[in-house]
């Protein structure tokens, strides 16, 4: 990859704002996910997460688990880091897309009913931190400067 490529994947001008965004839809995300992979903060690890998701029919089920836990847990370290932003974004509000259409969207809108809001909102999040970037404050930015330097 050229490095004009990888300057676009890192560079941001996004202000304060991407990491008031990024680090709590971090934090959430990477508890989500070691609740699916770990079992951890009451969660039900890979295989129960993983019988879950076959008997919603995504199968197969422990491999959806373990896509859609890898995509939270890693993804959201990587946006508290402000690393690879752009692509954890990315991964991230497409697992948020699944989430909605395949276990909230026929619960209607809120949370109360297991509704897609929550989702929904994260969606958004990660769909601005696509488009946004880390913002200076992020270890993308150091990067791109160490490759317009070269």
């Amino acid at each position: 990859m050229n490095n004009s490529k990888l300057h676009t994947i890192f560079k941001s001008d996004a202000g304060i704002g991407a990491l008031l965004l990024r680090v709590p839809v971090g934090i959430i995300l990477t508890a989500h996910g070691a609740q699916k992979l770990f079992g951890w903060f009451g969660g039900y690890g890979l295989e129960g997460t993983g019988q879950w998701m076959a008997s919603i029919g995504l199968e197969p089920g422990f491999l959806m688990a373990l896509l859609a836990g890898a995509a939270e847990f890693f993804g959201g370290l990587a946006l508290i880091l402000g690393l690879l932003t752009r692509p954890a974004a990315l991964v991230s509000a497409f697992t948020m897309v699944v989430a909605i259409f395949s276990v909230h969207a026929s619960n209607g809108l809120f949370m109360a009913n297991n509704g897609y809001e929550f989702a929904l909102s994260l969606l958004a999040a990660t769909a601005a931190l696509t488009a946004l970037g880390g913002g200076r404050l992020s270890l993308d930015n150091a990067i791109a400067a160490k490759i317009t330097q070269k």
